[in-house]
């Protein structure tokens, strides 16, 4: 006599020996670990019917996830500028270099997602972010929240910042 159970992963009907019951092993199908129920009854196990309601529904879903990306797929039509920015917003001289300031202290405290955050305000202006950077390279004193920076990080970061602007 054998355990007839079906695979919880393919499906198949498999036949096992009654010694193999209460352990696992292997569908001779599709090769994934199955657990052998032990035999209590002569009665096969059955799976569970399918709801068609539901397999109708994730076909339809299908279906139009399917029209969606080909109608995507054909579009002809770009869109004017960058979809992805913001329209540029207007900053003051004074905001843009505390944002700036701001930028600084925390790429040298090692904040980098704030501080990736940050630039992003400083680019919606990139013409001023660069006046003001331009300003700070050529010697004007640094803020005195920067203060305890070395010149020389704090010039390599005003650099580097002024790259990204470009």
């Amino acid at each position: 006599m054998s355990i007839k159970f079906h695979c919880e992963h393919c499906g198949k009907k498999i036949d096992a020996p009654d010694t193999a019951g209460g352990k696992w092993g292997k569908c001779p199908a599709c090769h994934n670990r199955v657990y052998v129920p032990q035999m209590e009854a002569e009665e096969e196990l059955k799976l569970a019917p399918i709801d068609e309601t539901e397999e109708e529904r994730q076909k339809r879903l299908l279906a139009e996830t399917f029209q969606l990306t080909q109608s995507i797929l054909q579009e002809k039509d770009v869109p004017e500028g960058d979809p992805f920015s913001s329209p540029a917003q207007e900053i003051s001289d004074e905001k843009m270099t505390e944002a700036i300031v701001r930028y600084l202290r925390q790429m040298v405290d090692g904040d980098l997602d704030t501080a990736q955050r940050t630039s992003e305000t400083i680019a919606s202006d990139r013409r001023k972010a660069r006046e003001i950077l331009s300003q700070m390279a050529a010697g004007d004193p640094p803020d005195a929240e920067l203060a305890d920076v070395p010149p020389q990080v704090l010039s390599g970061l005003i650099r580097n910042l002024r790259t990204r602007l470009s």
